[in-house]
This record gives C-alpha cells, sequence and structure tokens, in this order.
C-alpha cells in the first residue's frame, strides 16, 4: 500500500514539474507584436482560403486596427485604435465596409488603470449613449 501511495506522489509530482516547465515554456514564447500583423483565414472543404481577420499592431506593440470580412472576402466592419499619452486606449472608431465612420468611443479609467466609463458618438460627434464598467472582487 505505500509502494502505491508513492508512486501516486511520484507521478503527481512529474506532472506538476512538467506542467510548470510548460509554462514557462509558453511565456518565454510570446509574440513580439512590434510592427505585427495578423491575418486569420477560413478554408472551405476544397481548400479554397478567403480571408477572415486582419489585426494590425503599431512600432510600439499597440493594436492599431482591426479588419473582420465575410466569406467572400469583403470588408465588413474596420476598427482603427487611438492613444492617449498615457498609453491607453483614447478613441475607438468603427467603419462599415465602404470605410465610412459609423461611429466612435472615448474612454474613461480608473486609478486602477481600467475602463471607467465608455462614451459612444455618431459620424457626426453626437453622443448616443455611455457604459459604465464596475468592477466587483469575489474575494471578500
Amino acid at each position: 500500500m505505500k509502494r502505491y501511495i508513492f508512486i501516486i506522489l511520484a507521478a503527481m509530482m512529474a506532472c506538476i514539474g512538467a506542467n510548470a516547465q510548460n509554462n514557462g515554456a509558453q511565456e518565454e514564447k510570446k509574440i513580439n507584436k512590434k510592427n505585427l500583423v495578423i491575418k486569420e483565414w477560413n478554408a472551405n472543404a476544397k481548400g479554397a482560403r478567403t480571408l477572415d481577420h486582419t489585426t494590425i499592431f503599431s512600432p510600439e506593440g499597440r493594436k492599431i486596427e482591426e479588419t473582420e470580412y465575410d466569406s467572400f472576402g469583403k470588408q465588413k466592419w474596420r476598427k482603427r485604435f487611438e492613444y492617449g499619452a498615457d498609453g491607453r486606449v483614447s478613441r475607438e472608431l468603427l467603419y462599415n465596409e465602404n470605410n465610412r465612420l459609423v461611429n466612435y468611443k472615448k474612454f474613461e479609467f480608473n486609478e486602477f488603470g481600467r475602463k471607467k466609463l465608455q462614451y459612444t458618438y455618431d459620424n457626426k460627434g453626437k453622443l448616443i449613449g455611455t457604459k459604465t464598467y464596475e468592477y466587483i472582487s469575489e474575494d471578500a
């Protein structure tokens, strides 16, 4: 019985060690997002591919643009991200399939750097809605 327990404990320790090693390897393989363009493709059963989504990052590694495409590879929408001096997203601009501005969002952040308020404006700059973010910790 003691031998059986020892074998189980040894196997558990080996798994924990391997898992910790894999987590370290994953951390080392983080993608350098500077000047990166990520393209996502869909393929049908015959292997024909169509572009599904692109994400573009700046030289600083910030996401500056996302574009979603339909099943024919035509643009459905495009989002552009602008950043403030603090390095946070200050505006998010949404464009339609014809690259015309649909609306844009402005953000305010709390003292912890998390979104506090979001203001949504139409393409003419008229406020059309607000969103409040609330962070509740379950640790209490």
